[in-house]
């Protein structure tokens, strides 16, 4: 009965959002474009633009009804650029023997740019930069993918929210 009535009002309201796991996408809403996430940073990690662009393309394939689509008149766009992919110390250990200092805690920084284009509501639209830092131990080569795996993560989740519950 329940079930019914939830059909029927999606029925009736058209124009009506729906809402799946706090998302309010337009009903109209059926596709969306993901373009490829190009690597723009000074330092570069080889996969990080493919594994940042399928994070985000999961995100939203998980999360939504939406079709991920590559054709020019998708419903909504999202586009943009890694612009920066850091790593800086954030504690160092003292050493003796006239040895340099090292890093005892370092942090791991990627930030995407981010465009956001709906083309059924305008007034959605936006472009920002989403940063997320990792602090980490030891060496960056033994935690990287680890790293890069959590901060897509954390970054898909906020460009979601951006774009689709209005945070």
């Amino acid at each position: 009965m329940l079930f019914a009535a939830v059909i029927c009002f999606i029925l009736i309201c058209p124009s009506c959002k729906l809402s799946l796991n706090g998302a309010s996408i337009p009903a109209a809403m059926k596709t969306i474009r993901v373009d490829f996430f190009e690597n723009n940073a000074a330092l570069v990690v080889n996969n990080l633009s493919t594994t940042f662009t399928e994070a985000l393309k999961d995100r939203i394939r998980n999360t939504t009804r939406l079709s991920i689509v590559r054709a020019e008149e998708a419903d909504a766009v999202m586009s943009g650029s890694i612009t920066d992919y850091s790593i800086a110390p954030v504690s160092i250990n003292a050493t003796s023997n006239n040895v340099a200092p090292i890093a005892g805690l370092s942090r791991l920084s990627i930030t995407v740019s981010v465009k956001y284009v709906n083309n059924l509501d305008k007034k959605d639209n936006f472009e920002q930069s989403f940063t997320k830092t990792e602090n980490f131990s030891g060496d960056i080569a033994t935690h990287e993918q680890t790293l890069i795996a959590d901060l897509n993560k954390q970054l898909t989740e906020d460009i979601f929210n951006k774009a689709f519950a209005n945070w």
